[in-house]
């Protein structure tokens, strides 16, 4: 009786530990792969130094470390990584050197948030697996961003369309998509 029990209590512990070291490492690799895309995400980008963006990701929270040239591009970091699948949110961290952008004139400020918010509809366009974001172009000018390209169905061409309007800073869209006959 005694090894009986025993050998039920070392059996549930075994087991409880499995299944806490099997969640932890369930964790650890969503955690990983959310890395890895945000690392992608950042890479891709051609108007941020993704070099010099440090990302670390817990419990589905990225955290930013590093250091960008201006408040653009440290908004446009968090702004690409906040929608990926699997993050809750993003802690952004990131310094931003002697910001150039405190002397330019309205006008170039308007043009960088514009490229900013062009930027965040295409990359979304592109890792949404339901949109032929390669067929898209996106353009955008003082808030309004214009979509451009063939799509396979009316469905692809509302999704798009709804990709652009839930965009921060996108003041209105402008829908030029072609459905494929």
């Amino acid at each position: 009786m005694k090894r009986t029990t025993l050998a039920m209590m070392m059996t549930l512990a075994l087991s409880t530990t499995t299944a806490v070291a099997a969640n932890d490492w369930k964790d650890g690799a969503k955690d990983a792969w959310i890395d890895g895309k945000a690392e992608t995400t950042l890479l891709l980008n051609g108007n941020l130094n993704s070099f010099d963006i440090n990302t670390d990701v817990k419990n589905g929270v990225i955290t930013l470390t590093g250091k960008v040239e201006s408040e653009v591009d440290k908004a446009l970091a968090e702004e690409l990584l906040e929608n990926l699948d699997g993050v809750s949110r993003v802690d952004n961290q990131l310094t931003v050197l002697a910001d150039k952008n405190m002397k330019r004139d309205d006008k170039e400020n308007s043009a960088l948030k514009d490229a900013k918010i062009a930027t965040v509809v295409k990359t979304r366009l592109l890792f949404e697996s339901e949109v032929s974001g390669t067929s898209i172009d996106v353009d955008a000018e003082n808030g309004v961003v214009t979509l451009q390209g063939e799509v396979d169905s009316d469905a692809e061409k509302d999704l798009a369309v709804a990709i652009a309007k839930n965009t921060d800073d996108v003041t209105k869209v402008v829908d030029k998509l072609q459905v494929a006959q």
